[in-house]
């Protein structure tokens, strides 16, 4: 690893702050958001309902569109303005190795799926003919410690390599250096992340309750807090100059 090249060791507690400086970029440009992340809302629907095709690219397309909404946060923290085409600019920034974490993205979900099915998650109930979501469900009844190994192994593949998408695009990084140094940031604010991902989801949960509408303010604060926890663990050491940040064409 480049020794000049540093991560800086945050307090728990800074998780949850992400979130706040996240509202105030948020606050700023709310309509500029909700477009972005409606349109990435829309992309991906589309592509969910191309069956397995379109969910393998909805995997590997995610570290573009994240890659995308760090560039533009980091371009309203300097005072440029962001437009809907700022929902595509990680797409023109390094986007085969962008891609490329999304296909190691996919095939550690793949793993955790398999694995979950070698701990005895059933595939389907027993006997030939269709079978409804209900009918499923209740047939997972007695695994739900199945399902939740699954869920907190890919919270954990995907907090490991949270950070590789802005690595790739403010600094140009190849796939496997992004992924070492975000592995090794991941690590090293382990109680930031913890946090964060509690502040996330119960953000989200709260989003869920007057009617969704919360979710057109929660979804874009968690899409900018793909750069501000980028922003304080990689660039908060180099004297909190924000103009230190760039973007690699």
């Amino acid at each position: 690893m480049d020794p000049s090249f540093r991560v800086t060791a945050l307090p728990a507690s800074r998780g949850a702050a992400w979130m706040g400086e996240s509202f105030k970029l948020f606050k700023a440009a709310p309509l500029q958001w909700i477009g972005l992340c409606s349109g990435w809302a829309s992309i991906t629907l589309a592509l969910m309902i191309l069956g397995f095709v379109g969910g393998v690219l909805f995997n590997v397309l995610q570290p573009l569109f994240f890659a995308s909404f760090a560039i533009a946060a980091y371009r309203q923290s300097v005072g440029e303005s962001i437009t809907m085409g700022d929902l595509f600019s990680g797409f023109r920034r390094r986007a085969r190795s962008l891609a490329a974490v999304g296909v190691v993205l996919f095939a550690a979900e793949l793993l955790v799926i398999f694995a979950m099915f070698m701990l005895g998650l059933p595939v389907k109930p027993e006997g030939p003919g269709p079978f409804t979501v209900q009918e499923y469900v209740e047939m997972l009844q007695g695994y739900e410690w199945i399902i939740a190994i699954g869920f907190l192994l890919t919270l954990v593949v995907k907090g490991a390599l949270w950070f590789a998408p802005p690595l790739i695009a403010f600094h140009g990084m190849s796939v496997g250096h992004a992924m070492r140094w975000s592995i090794y940031a991941a690590v090293e604010n382990l109680g930031a992340m913890i946090t964060y991902a509690a502040t996330l989801f119960a953000l989200l949960f709260v989003g869920l309750i007057p009617y969704g509408l919360g979710l057109l303010v929660a979804i874009p604060m968690m899409a900018i807090s793909t750069f501000v926890g980028y922003r304080e663990v990689f660039e908060s050491d180099r004297g909190n100059d924000r103009g230190q940040t760039t973007v690699k064409e």
